[in-house]
């Protein structure tokens, strides 16, 4: 069975619960994940239930992000550029061994829209996964680029939002 490539996009809330819809029904059905999150604190209720999930969910953190990426200093970009790059680089060796069904890339969008994740690398490892890999991609704005290489692409469309309202995010809910 060939692993598709999903992407999950828009503005909406909902990309990374999608994809982690998807990890829960993987798991389901014994198979083995790979899942990772670019630009987040890592500090997630999802991260929690995950690390329940250890005998066939393997997690690979960057260190915290403590803040918007585009407010950082230069010098603190730069460093987490580099911290961002090598999660890239750690998940992606993991992957090519073969021995994974599933990788969720969470925000990875977002990070390759930034080129904080080199286009071509990314494209490289899209085309070059192992054959069984289901592969998916969250994060707002996927470019038309990224999604003529996707066989899914589900974009999330924000029809109202209680952040909208001033309510902050919640524990359990948003994160």
């Amino acid at each position: 069975m060939r692993g598709l490539f999903h992407i999950y996009t828009g503005e909406g809330k909902g990309k990374t619960t999608a994809a982690l819809g998807l990890v829960l029904r993987a798991y389901g059905r014994g198979l083995k994940i790979l899942y990772c999150q670019f630009l987040k604190s890592g500090d997630s209720g999802e991260h929690q239930a995950l690390a329940r999930l250890q005998d066939l969910v393997q997690v690979v953190k960057a260190p915290p992000l403590k803040g918007f990426f585009s407010k950082l200093e230069a010098e603190e970009r730069e460093r987490v550029c580099a911290e961002q790059r090598r999660l890239f680089t750690e998940v992606t060796e993991l992957a090519m061994t073969g021995e994974y069904d599933l990788l969720v890339m969470d925000e990875a969008v977002v990070a390759y829209n930034l080129g904080i994740l080199r286009a071509q690398e990314v494209e490289d490892f899209i085309k070059g996964r192992p054959e069984k890999l289901e592969l998916v991609f969250t994060g707002r704005g996927a470019s038309e680029h990224l999604i003529a290489l996707a066989d899914y692409v589900s974009e999330i469309v924000k029809v109202k939002h209680p952040y909208d309202r001033g309510i902050k995010m919640r524990k359990g809910i948003e994160y």
